[in-house]
């Protein structure tokens, strides 16, 4: 069992930076692969970056390649989201999810309904 809490959102102007991070309990944390999806109202779950077990391999949806980097402290059960170059189009509620690690070989990190746990959401709101 895998809890996940997500802090760092908050309201940011165009162009700025916000760092999410994601706190995960359980001793088995470094086991899975994490990810960060985002929702606006009205819209499906969507996929943004995510991390294999030791955080040698990521990946990122197109929209968010170059500006976000998604990193992991298996030491302290710690997931980030670092968001740079902020635009309006990225307002979302952002999660944190949990897997396991051999999806994300197999190319399911960016289906939501691959993911186990997830945690509450933080939102994230950019301003132009």
């Amino acid at each position: 069992q895998v809890q996940l809490v997500e802090s760092g959102g908050g309201l940011v102007q165009a162009g700025g930076s916000l760092r999410l991070s994601c706190a995960a309990s359980g001793r088995t944390f470094s086991s899975y692969a994490m990810g960060w999806f985002r929702q606006t109202p009205g819209k499906e779950r969507e996929f943004v970056a995510a991390i294999n077990w030791s955080g040698g391999d990521t990946k990122y949806t197109d929209s968010v390649k170059g500006r976000f980097t998604i990193s992991r402290d298996n030491a302290r059960n710690l997931v980030y989201l670092q968001m740079n170059s902020l635009k309006r189009e990225d307002t979302a509620v952002y999660y944190c999810a949990a897997g396991e690690s051999w999806k994300y070989y197999t190319g399911r990190y960016i289906d939501d309904g691959e993911y186990d746990y997830w945690g509450q959401g933080t939102q994230v709101t950019v301003s132009s």
